[in-house]
């Protein structure tokens, strides 16, 4: 029966629907008596591939060669059970392609390996339908090419298209069975077969040829989703499919992205380059614009913004997020260049000023002070507290980015602040000591590192003011661990020399003699002073002690 004949015993399949010309078949059938052999089939090398695209096909993360092989062999094998006609004087040179099903129907197979097939795999969604018959002079029912795609890990794919639906929608292959058809003789209708070795995804491969008989693609898209359309647009890419490349850039442009998704698709556009015109709203969305200039002002303005902010709860919530976006072990930290650390010192000096001015008003030497209208109404306690948050948290950025060692000195040097600090009421004061508790334990625990003089000047500094105020520390803690404190403490002073360490230590023991657990237990470290002075034949430094 013809395929007229065929087509009119089924009218509803006269119905209009999209054209659908491409089958999918089996792999090579067995060799047999009614099978002759043919010609051992050949891949093009370099020197014949039609272009440089064809050479390098992508089709996957990794690229794969692309082979043109010889005619096929008379018996074809499209489907289980369906075998086409076979002409017993047909020769290798006089074959033409006989379709034993309608131009729509598609049969897709696959297979573990080259003799082992498995079950056949429904048509895709949309793809049935076909216009009503075939025209006069249309060739689009004619499966005249064989796309035999080979996975990496064994499996195969065989497809069975059209040239023409084939060549129009992809130079590549329209390259290649230009060049076929130039080395053939006879009929234009033989069947031209193209190898593609080394699939990594024969399910994306296939989905892209489907979306060449696709009349709106992005509708398609959208029940595809976003990874899977990054797949096929690289595929689309490497076989240049253009219709495909436009609806992929389409598509993934107007929706969200994960952040797999987005690294995907960065990875994509590192290694493909596409048209300017039509990724560049993407690229916008991959790449930052801006210049390294503009990223540190934005970085100054998010800390100057929160520095000033006035509500606890959105404070903290800003301090976490921003910490989290600067620090060097962020997970969003690539390539950014360093935070302009003078920026940072510059709001620091400003907290220290509004800490210092808060201090004067509590002590009574300026009961005015310079009280903005959104901190009117608000306890001097709660804004000695903010600014001293405010200096802690600037000082993890420091510490975190190791820029903390000129904080060390600019805190020595707030000895207006320290003179303050001894009139001031206890439930005050201690905010002040939760500065110097964060320098104690970064200088302890090995995170800060500065010079001995520096060393020296903070523990005379602040030394006595933590031991009068480590009482309040330990009962308002504000997520301080003192016994951290008490050992980091004991740990930056043996950095120090012997004579030095011997004046603070003599400090600590009376000052714990007399207020018990009000004071930090340096036992540990005190031992270690007294073993390094007197155990190990430095009598010489016993003797200046004295």
């Amino acid at each position: 029966m013809d395929d007229s004949n065929r087509l009119k015993s089924h009218p509803r399949r006269e119905q209009p629907r999209c054209r659908r010309s491409w089958c999918c078949s089996f792999t090579v059938p067995p060799r047999s008596p009614e099978n002759p052999i043919l010609s051992h089939p050949k891949t093009l090398h370099k020197s014949e591939t039609p272009s440089k695209s064809a050479s390098s096909f992508p089709n996957s993360p990794q690229s794969t060669r692309l082979g043109l092989v010889g005619r096929i062999d008379p018996r074809r094998i499209l489907s289980p059970g369906r075998v086409s006609p076979i002409d017993s004087d047909a020769t290798p040179d006089s074959i033409q392609e006989i379709i034993v099903s309608q131009p729509s129907q598609i049969a897709i197979s696959s297979a573990r390996s080259r003799s082992e097939c498995s079950e056949k795999l429904p048509a895709p969604e949309g793809m049935a339908g076909s216009n009503g018959g075939v025209k006069e002079g249309d060739n689009s029912g004619i499966f005249d090419v064989r796309l035999n795609l080979k996975g990496k890990n064994g499996g195969c794919l065989v497809l069975e298209l059209n040239s023409e639906v084939l060549s129009s929608n992809s130079s590549l292959f329209a390259e290649l069975i230009a060049d076929y058809r130039k080395g053939s003789s006879g009929s234009a209708t033989k069947l031209c077969r193209i190898e593609v070795p080394e699939v990594d995804n024969l399910n994306v491969f296939r989905e892209t040829i489907e979306l060449m008989f696709e009349e709106d693609i992005t509708k398609r898209l959208l029940k595809i989703g976003v990874y899977r359309s990054i797949d096929i647009l690289e595929v689309s890419a490497g076989i240049k499919f253009i219709k495909g490349i436009l609806s992929c850039l389409k598509y993934l442009e107007a929706v969200p992205w994960s952040e797999e998704e987005e690294e995907k698709l960065r990875n994509l556009f590192n290694r493909f380059q596409f048209d300017d015109t039509t990724t560049g709203d993407i690229l916008a969305r991959l790449y930052s614009l801006g210049s390294v200039d503009s990223q540190q002002n934005l970085a100054r303005q998010l800390i100057w913004s929160i520095t000033t902010c006035v509500d606890a709860n959105t404070r903290n919530e800003l301090k976490s997020l921003v910490k989290g976006l600067l620090c060097k072990s962020s997970v969003y930290e690539k390539d950014y260049p360093d935070l302009n650390k003078e920026d940072l010192y510059v709001v620091c000096q400003s907290c220290l000023d509004s800490l210092g001015r808060l201090f004067a008003e509590a002590s009574g030497t300026n009961p005015n002070g310079n009280v903005s209208k959104e901190e009117e109404g608000k306890p001097l306690i709660e804004r000695i507290s903010r600014q001293v948050d405010n200096i802690n948290w600037l000082l993890e950025i420091l510490l975190d980015r190791q820029m903390a060692e000129e904080f060390v000195d600019m805190w020595v040097d707030q000895g207006e602040l320290r003179s303050m600090h001894e009139s001031s009421s206890p439930m005050v004061r201690y905010e002040v000591s939760r500065v110097s508790a964060m320098l104690f334990i970064a200088m302890g625990t090995r995170n800060l590192h500065c010079r001995s003089e520096a060393r020296l000047g903070l523990l005379q500094a602040w030394f006595k003011p933590m031991l009068l105020d480590f009482g309040w520390l330990r009962r308002c803690r504000k997520g301080l661990d003192t016994r951290a404190l008490e050992e980091a403490m004991g740990q930056a002073l043996l950095t120090l020399h012997l004579k030095q360490q011997y004046v603070l230590f003599m400090e600590w023991f009376r000052c714990f003699s007399k207020r018990g657990t009000e004071c930090p237990n340096l036992s540990k470290a005190f031992q270690i002073w007294w073993r390094r002075s007197f155990l190990r034949g430095s009598e010489s430094y016993a003797m200046e002690f004295r």
